[in-house]
């Protein structure tokens, strides 16, 4: 798995050059290199940057088995833990020490990690707002990464992002693990061998977002590096209030929470909407491509905006209740909305289809009785490869050094889409589109959003 120091220092020339639109700080090349592993008998050596409740969420004291470490620890051992909530560090250290027998070296930083040698692959869990850094870094780091969704916070993230990964050719799987379960594969294949015929629009049904009451500046918990967390994003009042339903028990800008605020992430747009939309956006044939435009017909938010900025940083800022709408130049269609099932309606010419999570519906699915897919139609959407769960797919994918089904190019096509909708619900107008030159046209208001500034000190490291 790992490359010759050499070839990444002048790669990482390169990407001075390549990359010099992102705005990204240059500092001085690190030297110490993953030496990978290299056959199915030798297992990864994984650092796990993050360790919340998508992570594991017993690391969150909750007594459960929810997360992905659970799964890819079946495939890999991790050896670091760092997260900026020591608690949650020290519940990552128990948790895998349980696993292996092993504890695991802990840190605050996970720039330790990107100059450890014996660190093959980097699980990224942190909150939205990190994932680009930390992954790119990674990468020019000559790590393999598994980042969870949403792989971004912005589009202009997303653009570097595939291009550090094509340059440096590390492998990077985005946590979009329903491309590798089967209602979806059945669903795109059916859709590829014509069986809709023209699809012509697709309905993701992602839900609502929560409203909070106005919360307090109150000082942050002991055991978390608030300023750490914050990382990139301009820096604020710590918030929180007891008393929620859910996962923290608790309205905060932080723990789990931090979805429900533009400053860290999208909302329902790009929670569930990184799930959905890159669904509609794969099975459609759409992954090289982008919508021309997209019009917020609803979008309301908890909080009254401004130039796209919310005038309360008291409360959750995401929106609420929205029908938002991509077009394609062909004239196709993709909408994120709040009040439909969860999952996926695709409308064809010959028929319709609903797929989410547990159920296939429609009658080009009830068709297969008589009809069946040929044989390898599954596969064929699968990048020709064997059918796998989503983690076994990236760890032969940093065996075989092959693109996994989650690539990070096609996912930042599909992810585009959501954070355009995001940016037309904050602006509450319709927006167009360049998917080739990938700019916002005649609205530089609304093109100032496809990049943030970073806040200095946490600028990407190239």
């Amino acid at each position: 798995m790992g490359k010759p120091t050499s070839t990444l220092l002048s790669r990482r020339e390169v990407l001075k050059s390549t990359l010099a639109w992102a705005g990204a700080s240059v500092i001085a090349s690190r030297t110490n290199r993953a030496s990978g592993f290299g056959s199915a008998n030798e297992r990864p050596r994984i650092a796990a940057v993050g360790t919340g409740s998508r992570w594991c969420q017993r690391a969150t004291g909750i007594d459960s088995p929810y997360g992905s470490a659970p799964e890819m620890r079946r495939l890999g051992d991790y050896t670091v833990v760092c997260d900026a909530d020591s608690d949650r560090a020290n519940l990552a250290n128990g948790i895998v020490k349980e696993w292996t027998g092993v504890a695991p070296q802990v840190v605050a930083d996970y720039r330790a990690i990107l100059d450890d040698a014996n660190i093959d692959i980097v699980h990224v869990s942190t909150p939205d707002h990190w994932h680009a850094k930390i992954a790119i870094e990674a990468m020019l780091a000559g790590k393999d990464v598994y980042c969870e969704k949403p792989m971004t916070l912005t589009i202009e993230e997303g653009k570097l992002m595939s291009e550090v990964c094509k340059q440096t050719r590390q492998v990077c799987q985005v946590g979009t693990q329903q491309r590798s379960n089967l209602n979806f594969i059945r669903a795109a294949a059916l859709i590829r061998e014509g069986r809709l015929g023209e699809v012509r629009k697709a309905t993701c049904g992602i839900g609502g977002g929560p409203t909070s009451p106005p919360l307090p500046a109150v000082a942050p918990p002991k055991t978390l590096d608030w300023n750490r967390w914050q990382g990139p994003v301009p820096a604020v009042a710590y918030r929180y209030l007891a008393g929620a339903n859910g996962e923290t028990k608790s309205w905060s800008r932080c723990h789990y929470e931090f979805r429900w605020w533009y400053e860290y992430s999208g909302g329902k747009l790009t929670d569930w909407g990184a799930h959905h939309c890159d669904i509609a956006t794969w099975a459609m044939g759409k992954t090289e491509t982008g919508p021309t435009s997209v019009d917020p017909i609803l979008a309301e938010h908890p909080v009254v905006f401004k130039d796209g900025h919310p005038l309360d940083d008291s409360m959750y800022n995401t929106a609420t209740a929205f029908l938002i709408r991509a077009k394609f130049v062909d004239g196709k269609e993709i909408e994120l909305r709040h009040d439909r099932d969860n999952g996926i309606l695709f409308e064809g010419t010959k028929g319709r289809l609903f797929v989410n999570r547990g159920r296939l519906t429609g009658k080009p699915v009830e068709d297969l009785e008589s009809d069946p897919l040929p044989a390898g139609a599954l596969q064929k959407v699968y990048k020709d490869r064997e059918l796998t769960d989503h983690f076994r797919n990236f760890i032969v994918s940093c065996q075989d050094r092959t693109d996994p089904i989650s690539d990070v190019h096609s996912h930042h096509r599909a992810l585009t889409t959501c954070h355009l909708a995001g940016i037309a619900a904050r602006l509450g107008r319709k927006i167009d589109w360049d998917p080739v030159t990938e700019r916002i046209l005649e609205d530089p208001q609304a093109q100032a959003f496809v990049r943030r500034e970073q806040r200095k000190g946490f600028e990407v490291e190239m």
